[in-house]
Parts: C-alpha cells; structure tokens; sequence
C-alpha cells in the first residue's frame, strides 16, 4: 500500500527532526519528507510530483504526531506454555492497540526460549499474526537455573536480539562475567534482572512505613542495588554491554550515572509503573500493585522522574506481565508479581511530557529510537528515507479512562483501573500495513 500522511508532526529523534510536514510511504519503506507544494489532495487519494505514476492513500494526522514505530523490550508474553495469561497473538494484539510496532519477548516460558526451536515457533507465530514485530530475548542459562550457559550463539542466529534470565538473577559471579564476556563478539546485551535473592526471598512489598503499617515482610532496596553494583564492575571489567532490566531505586540510579561518566557500556530501563505510583499503592493489600521489583517509596519514584529528565534512563518499557484472575485475587502473599501494562504505556508516559519533565522527542527517543540502538536493530525506530515503513500516530491530547475490562490482552492485572490519561495512539502502520485504530 502506498500512502501519503499529512499535516502531522513529524518527530525523529534519530533525525534530531521536529517538523509538519508529509510523509511518503511506498510499499513496506519510508521515501521521504515532502513539502506541500509536492502534492496534489484528489478526493481521498494524493498526487505526488517524484512518482506521476502512483496514488497514493491519504492519512489526515492534523493535530497528531507521527513517530517512528514504537518498541517495548520487555514484554512476558507467556507464550509457549502458559497461553491462559497471555499468548503471541492476544499480546501482539494489545501492543498494536498500545501503539506498538516491535516488543521484545522474555524468555521465561514453558519450554524456556533456550533453544532455537522455541525462538524460531515464537518469530513464526508472530508473524503469522502480523500485528507486530517480535524480536525474541533468549535465556542466558539452561531452563533459567542459573548453572549453565544456554546455547547463545545458535540463540542469536536463529533470531534473538539479547540474553536475560529476566524473572531470575544469575546469582553466580563467575557465570554472569562469563556470559558478559560470550555475548561481546555478537554485538548483543546481556539483560540483567538485579536481584539478590538473599536479600529480597522473604519479602512481598518495598521495605518501609507501608509494610510495616500493613504487616508484611519488606524487601530493601539494597537487593537491588548490590546486585547493579556487581553487574556494573563486572561490565567495566569485561567492556560489554549490560542492560539493566526495571531499575527501581534511587541507588541503582546513582550506580548507572557512576558508571556512564567513566565510559562503561551500561544502558538501563524504566517502567511506567515504578515512575506513577509508589509503595502506597499497596494499601489495602491491592495485589494489582504487586510487582517485582516493588514499587518504592516516593523518593526513589522522584529519583526515577529525575533520572528521566537527565538522560541516566535509556528507555521506557513496560515489563508487561500477564496474570490470570485466581492468580492475582487472593492473599497478597501468595499472589503473583506482576502488572498488565501494554495498553496503558503510552498514555502513563505522556503524562511526563505533559508535566514538562521530558521534551516529547526525547519521549519518543525512550520508547522508539533509543530501544532499536541498544538491541542493534536496523532499520526501524527512524523516519529516515530507506527505514521500514513501521509508523506509530499519536494524538497527545485526547483524555480517556482505563478500563481493565476492555483490554485486549488477557491479563486484567492493573494498578491503573478508572485512572483518567490523556493521549494515546490512535494508528499503527506496520510494514507499510495500517493496523489499529482508524481515528485519524
């Protein structure tokens, strides 16, 4: 499909670009920016000077911004194995209708995506389903058992743009460098999950007033910060890349900028989550506020918006995680870790662009351009002529209210419930294919 967008903002990031002007898209890539004066409007179709031979479909983006396709690299999409939470299709589904174009897939499934058969059943049934690109995070270890690397390089020619045991920390040192050190050649990250399990196993909740007000065991926030100090030297010792999953508190933060001023080649990722609520959103044992890492307390979520505003966080990512309803509506001690969040990103990371903590380029560096570079994708996150045509529309403005039982993911697990947001994507464009809502 060959389509002309009109009287957008255009943002690219990648471009240092911020202009309205047109779109050109010829089949499944990005032609080029074109002035007004190139065009000619003929009812619902366009006349474009460069290509007298074609015609060109016609999508009206006044008042909207169209970005380079958005990408959450961290997504659980519980697929192979536990499809009653979440399955490829349902959670491809929910990332278009969140206005994504790629999500990124964690390895932690039944088989574990810690050999080439699983990665290459996950890339095939995306595909099938063409709602959006799915780029597979392959196991660090066998089975997620932290003793034995997995097979990494066969992983990564089948198809998997990183390693992580997200979920699990590699506990062992030796492993973690030795993983560090098998990944440099390949031009891939480990993901870590910092964790010391040591430290947190006995905890539900951050470590503070509201635990002890509400009687449960915290977990501190050194069971963060110990183990991103260990990745972090370990990352320095060995010069490869290390990508730090959901950092959290205000010590991991302080730990990452140390490490980025003496040139370590460290990156990290922030939740929506963790940079909206605080550990008061446990109250009244909300099992829906139940997540790993905890939500902590309003100083470490103000060090997380500063970190945002400085540049220390690369990237915003959902750490969608599915849940059925008899796993989360129960004691909260017994309750599973996790929140719901494909569908409600977007609109909760607006809100920092409406609160004028960040530019809206540099919002749409964090959830689009920044992601590709970190996973050495080509190709995407740019409106750059010669980039696939994978084109997200936004409109920044229009207010609505979440809704769990609207979700088009199966997982209704949402702190976010009958919150008002304002702005949400309107349109996905994959491949040159327009898929999502037709508001425009």
């Amino acid at each position: 499909m060959d389509i002309l967008i009109i009287n957008g903002l255009l943002i690219d990031p990648a471009q240092d670009m911020e202009q309205t002007d047109a779109l050109l898209i010829e089949g499944d890539t990005i032609q080029g920016i074109i002035d007004q004066k190139d065009y000619t409007i003929k009812g619902d179709r366009a006349l474009v000077n460069s290509h007298p031979d074609r015609v060109f479909m016609i999508i009206d983006a006044s008042g909207k911004w169209v970005v380079p396709g958005l990408m959450d690299m961290h997504t659980h999409l519980r697929d192979p194995g536990y499809e009653y939470k979440e399955d490829i299709v349902t959670g491809t589904r929910a990332a278009m209708t969140g206005g994504f174009t790629s999500v990124c897939a964690m390895p932690n499934t039944r088989p574990v995506n810690d050999n080439k058969s699983v990665t290459r059943y996950m890339i095939s049934k995306a595909n099938d389903c063409g709602y959006t690109n799915l780029y597979p995070i392959a196991s660090i270890t066998k089975a997620l058992e932290g003793s034995e690397l997995s097979e990494i390089y066969d992983l990564v020619d089948e198809g998997a743009v990183a390693v992580s045991d997200d979920g699990m920390p590699v506990s062992s040192a030796g492993l973690f460098r030795k993983a560090l050190l098998y990944v440099k050649p390949l031009g891939i990250p480990v993901i870590d999950h910092p964790e010391e399990l040591l430290l947190s196993k006995s905890g539900y909740m951050n470590e503070g007033i509201v635990s002890v007000r509400l009687g449960l065991n915290g977990i501190p926030q050194t069971a963060e910060s110990v183990a991103v100090a260990r990745d972090i030297l370990i990352a320095g010792e060995t010069n490869s890349r290390l990508h730090i999953a959901h950092i959290s508190t205000r010590y991991s933060i302080e730990l990452v900028r140390w490490a980025k001023k003496r040139g370590i080649p460290v990156t990290c990722e922030v939740t929506p989550h963790h940079f909206s609520l605080n550990d008061e959103a446990v109250e009244g044992y909300n099992t829906n506020a139940k997540v790993n890492p905890p939500l902590r307390s309003e100083s470490d979520r103000q060090a997380v918006l500063e970190a945002i505003a400085d540049g220390t966080v690369d990237c915003i990512v959902t750490d969608h995680a599915p849940h059925s309803y008899d796993e989360k509506e129960i004691e909260f001690d017994k309750a599973l870790n996790g929140i719901s969040g494909l569908e409600t990103s977007l609109g909760l990371s607006l809100k920092l662009f409406h609160d004028k903590i960040i530019s809206r380029k540099r919002l749409v560096q964090m959830m689009s351009s920044r992601p590709y570079e970190i996973l050495n994708i080509k190709d995407k996150g740019s409106l750059k002529t010669g980039a696939d045509a994978d084109i997200t529309i936004i409109d920044p403005g229009e207010k609505w209210t979440v809704d769990k039982n609207m979700f088009v993911s199966k997982g209704r697990n949402t702190p976010f419930h009958g919150m008002e947001l304002k702005g949400r994507a309107v349109m996905t464009i994959l491949g040159g294919k327009i898929h999502g809502s037709a508001r425009t």
